[in-house]
């Protein structure tokens, strides 16, 4: 937890109704007389810890909403790794290998090779884009059922 700063909004020393508390404590300790100290001074304390307590809360408060926050802007960033290159550059190798690999399965299998082949192919390439949005197989079916409401 960070150090208290004084010029943070604990600010106890500057409140002046906590400064009108102490003013008014002290007086009526003059006016009561020494029996009456530690129940003045216990008084006094339980309003400064609420003071204290509120001031917590609030700073608490302010640190879950800054980490909401930047956990909300970090979820929104763009993925390092879906760039152009690992976006179209694995599918234009595939494109590339397909040529190759469809002559090599035509030639030992006939249609029957080139057709396995292109189901690899297309196989592999939803993989990937699968791999870099999982939210593609999530959530279709809900989607529109949520629409349709």
């Amino acid at each position: 937890m960070d150090t208290l700063d004084p010029h943070d909004d604990v600010g106890l020393r500057t409140d002046p109704d906590l400064r009108k508390e102490l003013d008014a404590t002290v007086r009526a300790r003059r006016e009561l007389g020494d029996e009456y100290d530690s129940a003045l001074v216990d008084s006094f304390l339980e309003k400064v810890e609420s003071r204290i307590d509120d001031a917590v809360d609030r700073r608490l408060r302010r640190q879950l909403a800054e980490r909401q926050m930047a956990t909300a802007r970090a979820s929104r960033r763009p993925n390092p790794v879906d760039s152009w290159g690992e976006r179209y550059g694995f599918a234009l190798i595939t494109l590339v290998l397909a040529i190759p690999l469809s002559a090599i399965a035509g030639a030992l299998a006939g249609i029957a090779g080139t057709v396995a082949t292109w189901i690899g192919i297309v196989g592999v390439n939803a993989v990937q884009a699968v791999r870099l949005h999982p939210e593609l197989l999530a959530g279709r079916g809900r989607d529109r059922s949520a629409a349709d409401d």
